[in-house]
């Protein structure tokens, strides 16, 4: 075949596509302009019987509430972003999508978030995820994961959906527009503490020469009140310094308190985090996740988290400290009930204290 003649179909043969292709994108649009939805499917994703928040009847619930049009209305009016903004507000949902097929089936997929935690502190009852997503707990939600009790407080406000790492974050940048803004007060004392080292300065330069014919006595009067005034001058020159002084030290402790609240806001941060891998390794381990029913979890003297821990088997509670050496203590823990519990019986004691390094502490 000639080479031009190959030419030429090809050219026809892409030409033919890109008709067909115009043409179907015409009927696809002239077909949805006409199309209702008929019904909805609704999915949702990585869910299970016992870690399920979130089911196909509450989504419909969801969009039957939010007045949005769905099924019945026209296709061209449904609004998709709507939907998904709407299903995505609830924030153990992970993702959500939604698109109508040619049938007229409005399709909605949605993941839902895996809890690692739920937090039944004073005024809280929350969940938290692995990564640190913190979302307040769907009504009537009833999920089987771990339970953290007590007096510790979590470093985000009850009703905050969202990650904690961010939360922190944003409240960190807000102090520091706050620090940056306590400094420009100082920018006028600045000015004023340049204004009167330019003073002091000018002070010093300050002195009288002896004019013709004066007499000796007048030129000893014209110094002694030079000297008073530049004795009384100086002494206001130097208040002065002191006062702005004052004032600048005054607003620097302001910001240096912002600054320790930033690191207060970075360590409850951190402890919070620290919480949610102590209870990752809790689930790794078969035993100790069926042994450990409850997680009560205080402040300590000096900020950090204390842990105790309720097990499912005898009278006692665990003292287990801060949540660091988990591993550690775990051991001390399994080999004082293997080698001493066992021998002397589960309801010997009250407390078993492993926060002490290479010792376990136990009181009747």
């Amino acid at each position: 075949m000639a080479r031009p003649l190959r030419y030429i179909l090809v050219g026809l043969l892409w030409g033919a596509v890109a008709v067909y292709v115009g043409y179907t994108a015409a009927r696809v649009r002239q077909h949805r302009k006409t199309l209702v939805v008929q019904r909805l499917d609704i999915e949702v994703t990585d869910s299970s019987a016992q870690r399920q928040l979130v089911t196909g009847s509450t989504i419909r619930r969801w969009i039957a509430r939010s007045g949005l049009k769905a099924t019945g209305a026209a296709a061209a009016e449904v609004d998709l972003q709507a939907i998904e903004g709407m299903i995505l507000r609830n924030g153990f949902v992970a993702t959500a999508s939604a698109s109508i097929d040619y049938e007229g089936v409005l399709h909605i997929e949605v993941s839902q978030r895996q809890p690692l935690v739920r937090l039944l502190f004073d005024g809280y009852n929350a969940y938290a995820t692995a990564d640190g997503y913190f979302f307040a707990a769907p009504r009537s939600s009833a999920l089987y994961v771990p339970v953290m009790t007590g007096t510790y407080v979590p470093p985000v406000p009850p009703s905050y959906s969202g990650s904690v790492e961010q939360y922190i974050d944003a409240q960190i940048a807000a102090s520091n527009e706050r620090i940056a803004e306590i400094e420009r007060e100082k920018y006028p004392l600045y000015r004023e503490e340049l204004q009167n080292d330019e003073d002091t300065k000018a002070l010093r330069r300050m002195f009288i020469k002896k004019r013709w014919f004066e007499s000796r006595e007048n030129f000893d009067r014209r110094v002694r009140e030079l000297r008073e005034k530049k004795a009384r001058l100086r002494r206001q020159y130097r208040y002065t310094a002191r006062v702005l002084q004052e004032k600048i030290d005054r607003i620097t402790v302001r910001q240096n308190a912002e600054r320790e609240k930033q690191k207060k806001l970075r360590k409850n941060c951190e402890d919070f985090l620290k919480l949610l891998n102590f209870v990752q390794f809790v689930e790794a381990d078969d035993f100790w996740c069926s042994e450990i029913v409850q997680i009560v979890v205080s402040k300590g003297h000096d900020g950090a988290p204390e842990i105790e821990l309720v097990p499912r088997v005898g009278n006692h509670t665990v003292l287990f400290g801060p949540p660091d050496g988990a591993e550690e203590k775990f051991d001390k823990l399994m080999t004082f009930y293997r080698h001493g519990l066992r021998n002397i019986g589960w309801e010997e004691y009250r407390t078993i204290n492993v926060k002490y390094k290479d010792q376990v502490v136990c009181t009747k």
